[in-house]
This record gives structure tokens, sequence and C-alpha cells, in this order.
């Protein structure tokens, strides 16, 4: 009797006749039958193990990333409580630090620091904002131009100019004209400068054209005294950023005028080349022989400038 172990375990008559005369392919046929029955559990495991090592690779991926937001707003949070602190420099440390992470919601919990009582960390926090939208951070500045302090109110000035935002033209311009200071009035031009509102540009000839200041109390009565040269620099170099068409004849009466500093000259015919009106050729070729080698380098850009202005509006035509 045989066995069922013996009958299963022997192979079928074809198999056996086809050994015979062909030895090799049996053994060939048997191999592969084991092979594919050992990688059966391979082909239907190999997805999951691919959708492994995908999820795998994408959590090393984002690893790196996530403690960093984390450990962001945790130091936004430990500036924060640091704003409370009753010592002044700790507070205004604080809002650097916060205006050095250049992120929105730093920026936010520095403008807290906009109504602090110390004038040195309200001067800080105006930098600090920066990071918000511009119209965003040009609103929280704007009431700092009417701080008692003049650092405040320079530092405020400056930072209306980096916002280059629309909303700070007219209290820049107001600050040009009627500041005491003349710091904060030269800050003011410059940030005017950077914004290029046409809108300023009448402010800025006045402030150019302006040799005096009158003194006494609020400039109503009392001795007149010079107005401060970098504020007329500034308002020039202003106007040549600006490039207003109607700044031209001021400026050309700067540079005419010889009893204008050099360096203001300097300004006024590096506004006129930037500006590229043909008007100002005839000042600026009587400037290319002047004493002050600078100045006349300064000249000699500007008609540059003038010429590759027309030729440029030639081609255009």
């Amino acid at each position: 009797m045989i066995r069922a172990w013996q009958v299963k375990r022997e192979p079928p008559a074809r198999y056996v006749a086809c050994s015979a005369r062909f030895p090799f392919a049996l053994s060939a046929v048997q191999h592969r039958r084991k092979h594919l029955a050992r990688s059966r559990p391979t082909l239907v495991l190999l997805p999951l193990i691919s959708m492994a090592l995908a999820a795998q690779t994408f959590a090393l991926q984002t690893r790196p990333f996530a403690p960093v937001f984390s450990d962001t707003a945790v130091a936004i949070e430990n500036q924060r409580r640091r704003l409370l602190s009753p010592d002044a420099e700790e507070r205004r440390d604080a809002v650097m630090r916060l205006g050095a992470l250049e992120r929105s919601d730093a920026a936010r919990a520095a403008a807290i620091a906009l109504d602090d009582r110390e004038a040195k960390v309200r001067a800080a926090a105006a930098s600090a904002v920066l990071a918000l939208p511009a119209d965003e951070a040009a609103r929280l500045l704007i009431p700092l131009l009417r701080d008692r302090d003049e650092f405040v109110r320079l530092e405020t000035a400056y930072a209306l100019g980096r916002t280059k935002s629309q909303l700070a033209v007219e209290p820049l311009i107001e600050s040009l004209l009627r500041d005491r200071r003349h710091g904060v009035r030269a800050a003011a031009a410059v940030a005017l400068g950077e914004i290029g509102d046409g809108r300023a540009t009448a402010a800025l000839i006045q402030s150019l054209n302006r040799r005096f200041r009158g003194g006494g109390i609020f400039g109503l009565f009392g001795r007149s005294e010079p107005e401060n040269e970098f504020v007329r620099r500034a308002a020039a170099r202003s106007l040549g950023q600006i490039g207003q068409r109607e700044a031209v004849p001021a400026l050309i009466d700067v540079l005419a005028d010889r009893r204008s500093p050099d360096d203001l000259r300097r300004e006024a015919a590096r506004a006129l080349g930037l500006i590229g009106d043909p008007r100002a050729e005839p000042a600026l070729r009587a400037l290319l022989t002047a004493r002050d080698p600078y100045l006349a380098t300064a000249a000699r850009e500007a008609l540059n400038r003038l010429k590759s202005s027309d030729s440029l509006s030639e081609r255009r035509r």
C-alpha cells in the first residue's frame, strides 16, 4: 500500500518521461516553481514596504523644520515676557531681538513697546515693527512723529521711509516743514525720497530754497537762524529720487549760487542727472571746470546720464 506522502512526492509521469531525455529541464522547472513560491509573499508586501519607506522619508525631511517653528514661537513668547520687565534696558533688548526675527508675529509683539515710558525703548520699537505689512506699520508709527522726544521722532521718520507706505507722505511733509529739530526734518526729507511720492515735491523744494528759519517761540518772532545744510542736502537728494521735472529750476538755482556749499551743489547735480531734464545741461557744463574736483565729477556724471536718457528717448521714438 502506497502511503499518501509518497504519492504526493512522486513527480507526474510527463516530468519523468521528460527527465530521461532532458535531465536538466525538470530541475529547471522545479527550481522556477520553488522560486515563485518563495517570491509570492514578497510581491504582495512590496507596495506596503514602499509606502512605509515613503512615509519614513517624509518624516525625516520634515523633522528638522518642526523644532524651528516651535523654537521661534517660544523665543517670541520669551521676549514678550521681557517687555514687562521694570528694567528699561532689558525691554529695549527684547524689542531689538523681536525685530531681528523679521517676522510679523514678532513685530506685533514688539508693537506694544511703541507706548513704552522710556524713549529709547520707543525708538527701538520703531524699527522692530517693520516686518508688518507697509500700511499696518505706517499706522502704528505715524503717531510717534509727534512724540515729545527728538530721537524717537527721528527714528520714526526713518522707519516710515523704509515702509514706503503712501499713508506716511502727508505726516512726513508736516514734520519736514514744522518740526523744530533739524535732525527730524532731515530724516523726514530722506524718508520722503525713499517713498518717492510726487506729493512731497513742493515741500522738498521749499526746504531746499529755505536758507533761514524763524527763531523764537514757534518761529513767530525772534532772530532767524540758518537752515541746516544737511536738511537741504537731503531735500536735494530726495528730489532726484522722486524725479519730478518741476524741481529742476530750484536745483539749477542751487548749482548757480556760488554761496551754496559744495556738498549741496554736488547733491543738486546728482539730482538733476537722475531727473534727466535737458534744461539742466548748461548749468552742469559750467561746473566741469569747478575748483572742487568732486563737484566737477558729479556734474560730468550727471551730463552722462542726460546723454543716455536722450539716446533712450530717441530709440523709443
